[in-house]
């Protein structure tokens, strides 16, 4: 059976609550509290990049399973990364000593924890050869967001952490079961660092335009686009998953979705029947990339959430735009 057999998460210690963002933004405390759904987030260090926080969470899950055991490492974390052209997957295949994996990256933005499950499960299902991919990501995106932008708005909440999920063959925990997802690629260009690359290299007007930093272009007509398709792709992603798993949405016991503004987050819950106490919003950590699902699952797991038996989805969606969910059946019984 082939499952996530652990989780583990990496908070950094400095925060940023609601009242240093309303300084910094301009937007009333009560309003990221009540409209982002955040008391705070965490922020890395200027030492701590993205490799450092996956290796972070991937040492936590190593000290209950021997580094040489492990067969592939795969980094699905943030693009925003230690170096523009560089492989964080290495550096956290060799800090982390394992030395019989190899390693690679995947790279689909907010949508990635989700379709990476998916690829460990479907490897390890057609290759003999591996028995365990620890998933490891890292996130330092609220340094990546120019607070002075109003176009960038919605993206306030980027936040910082380190994630690792261990996939295994002969899994006790938690068994994958089956996965959606949706792309439409029509949004490609609504959300992008418009200097850095090859269009516009850097250069020093691209440092004084700030165009270095997470830009929306049009907000307001990819609004217009987004938020007819957003929760009915959400909904549908999750029920495909559910019923490609042979279950019923009636069965669905726990959300653990991607942070969103509050208001999504109780759209996409009732989309799918269930309460707030059944899934994990996460308005203490803010949006860390791809890593939200796993956070989820490993909160989830801490608070007591998952029973065996339990038909858990995770879920998330990047820009691009990309929406994904896995569906996982719990086969302990909480402690």
């Amino acid at each position: 059976m082939i499952g996530i057999q652990a989780t583990s998460i990496y908070e950094p210690a400095l925060k940023a609550t609601a009242g240093e963002l309303a300084i910094k933004t301009g937007i009333p405390e009560e309003v990221i509290i009540e409209k982002f759904g955040l008391y705070e987030k965490r922020v890395a260090p200027e030492h701590e990049h993205a490799s450092d926080l996956a290796v972070a969470a991937g040492k936590e899950i190593l000290k209950s399973v021997d580094p040489l055991e492990i067969d592939v490492v795969i980094y699905f974390g943030s693009p925003y990364k230690d170096y523009p052209i560089w492989t964080a997957s290495s550096k956290a295949q060799y800090e982390l000593g394992t030395k019989n994996a190899y390693s690679f990256e995947m790279m689909n933005v907010s949508s990635c924890f989700p379709i990476a499950v998916k690829v460990a499960k479907d490897m390890i299902y057609s290759d003999k050869s591996i028995n365990h991919i620890l998933l490891v990501g890292g996130s330092k995106e609220s340094q990546a967001i120019n607070y002075e932008n109003p176009r960038s708005r919605f993206m306030f909440n980027f936040a910082d952490g380190g994630a690792a999920a261990l996939v295994s063959r002969n899994a006790t925990k938690s068994e994958i079961l089956a996965s959606s997802i949706i792309t439409d690629g029509s949004f490609h260009a609504d959300v992008l660092v418009p200097g850095g690359g090859s269009v516009h290299p850097v250069s020093e007007e691209v440092v004084q335009e700030k165009s270095h930093y997470l830009d929306v272009p049009d907000p307001q007509g990819m609004k217009e686009r987004l938020d007819p398709v957003s929760i009915p792709n959400f909904t549908r992603v999750i029920h495909e998953a559910v019923e490609k798993s042979g279950a019923n949405i009636k069965d669905l016991k726990v959300l653990l979705p991607l942070h969103t503004k509050k208001s999504m987050f109780r759209d996409l819950l009732k989309s799918v029947g269930l309460q707030e106490e059944q899934a994990v919003y996460l308005t203490h950590h803010g949006h860390m990339s791809a890593l939200d699902p796993c956070f989820g699952i490993h909160l989830a797991e801490k608070a007591g959430m998952l029973n065996q038996g339990d038909l858990a989805v995770i879920v998330s969606a990047g820009t691009g735009y990309t929406w994904a969910a896995t569906a996982i059946r719990w086969l302990e019984s909480a402690m």
